[in-house]
């Protein structure tokens, strides 16, 4: 192994990773939903103004009460634009399977639906405290949990579930970092940004005591590998909201301004973290006009410091996926007299649950040293476009598989 070859902890040439990760409670009807997506994923015309141009994904349930957008509650049409938006990645999430949805067949008939239709997800979060959740502690759901019956584990999994969030939130700006209790304190909130550290600060001292409910919080990672009830085995991921005032703090459209601050951006890529951002995009106020002028402003300043390369904006299966795949791919490197070849096996025994996808590996990069040929293989297959990369913002050289970014279709 060359010592000067390393994999970089995201891609080139960004110091940070942010994926806006939106459960779809409340969202009144797929037009303001879709108003929604236009807005953070193109630059066309919207009622907020000119569209964002960012990478930000949304989550879908099934079996939700009549007032609420959901698979089943939508038309033909709303249904036709979930189905479009999953086929492009631009909804990721699966957010349980709804309120309604008390029993294993609901979770079936939600998957044979998304089967039919050619329809994948890899990626489910907990929804309130609906049955079919997966968090047992938090989230009180029985969905692992076999022989009840709205257990639908299984199906799930095998489905392609393999990214689990079970109800964990933490305060702390950026994942994968030293933990910081800092920027939570305000001076014009002195109590309450004060119970918000306190409360934090418990949860990490629980967790080095060994408190199974906090263990994501003991070093701040952003997923681990965890068992769940039936044996079935995925990642589990936390998120984060940074607000002053705790985890369930400005969690929605309406507020999301006051949280995706230039203090909050900033700090995240000083502290060169990742971010799964808890948050409720469709909790709005006004049907017409979803975000107002704050949050307009908020996003506008995200996309900047995207376009400058300093924070790279995805969705929340495609960060995952790109931490997942630098922890379990293994590579090997030669060197002669010509050039300095690295050898990618994705089918290695660290990877424990499934293959590795090569799309997985969009956007990996290497540091290597100055002024050497690189070839890179993977799977025994050579990489015909190599980025070649100038020194970052470390002063170090690097090649990339280039990052495609997700086309948001035409709806």
């Amino acid at each position: 192994m060359n010592a000067d070859v390393q994999i970089r902890s995201m891609p080139y040439p960004y110091k940070a990773m942010l994926a806006i990760c939106s459960d779809l409670d409340e969202t009144p009807n797929r037009h303001t939903y879709l108003g929604i997506m236009r807005f953070l994923n193109t630059m066309q015309d919207t009622s907020m103004g000119p569209g964002v141009g960012l990478e930000v994904g949304n989550s879908i349930y099934f079996d939700m009460p009549q007032e609420q957008f959901a698979y089943w509650n939508t038309d033909e049409a709303g249904r036709e634009i979930v189905r479009t938006l999953i086929k492009s990645g631009h909804i990721d999430c699966l957010h349980s399977y709804g309120d309604l949805a008390v029993k294993r067949k609901h979770a079936a008939r939600a998957l044979d639906e998304l089967d039919r239709y050619g329809c994948k997800l890899q990626v489910w979060v907990d929804h309130g405290v609906a049955p079919t959740n997966f968090g047992s502690d938090i989230m009180c759901g029985h969905g692992d949990e076999i022989g009840h019956p709205a257990y639908h584990a299984d199906l799930t999994t095998g489905f392609g579930i393999q990214y689990v969030w079970r109800g964990r939130v933490t305060s702390i700006t950026g994942q994968n970092v030293p933990d910081s209790l800092g920027g939570l304190f305000k001076i014009s909130h002195p109590a309450a940004s004060g119970l918000t550290i306190l409360k934090e600060a418990a949860k990490i001292m629980m967790a080095r005591i060994g408190n199974k409910k906090y263990a994501l919080h003991s070093i701040n990672e952003l997923m681990r590998p965890v068992v769940l009830r039936d044996n079935n085995k995925v990642y589990e991921f936390i998120r984060s909201n940074p607000h002053w005032g705790g985890v369930s703090s400005c969690d929605g459209g309406r507020y999301i301004g006051e949280t995706l601050t230039k203090d909050m951006l900033n700090r995240l890529i000083k502290r060169g973290g990742l971010c799964i951002l808890y948050t409720h995009l469709g909790k709005i106020d006004n049907l017409d006009v979803p975000f107002n002028q704050m949050a307009v402003e908020a996003f506008r300043y995200l996309a900047k410091l995207f376009q400058k390369g300093d924070i790279l904006v995805t969705t929340t299966k495609r960060l995952l996926d790109y931490q997942r795949a630098i922890r379990k791919i293994i590579y090997k490197c030669t060197q002669d007299e010509k050039k300095l070849q690295i050898r990618i096996d994705t089918l290695s025994r660290k990877n424990t649950i499934r293959k590795l996808p090569i799309t997985d590996l969009n956007g990996l990069t290497f540091y290597v040293p100055e002024q050497k040929v690189i070839s890179l293989t993977i799977d025994g297959s050579e990489v015909k476009d190599l980025q070649y990369n100038m020194p970052d913002h470390l002063g170090r050289p690097s090649v990339s598989l280039k990052w495609q970014k997700l086309e948001f279709p035409q709806i």
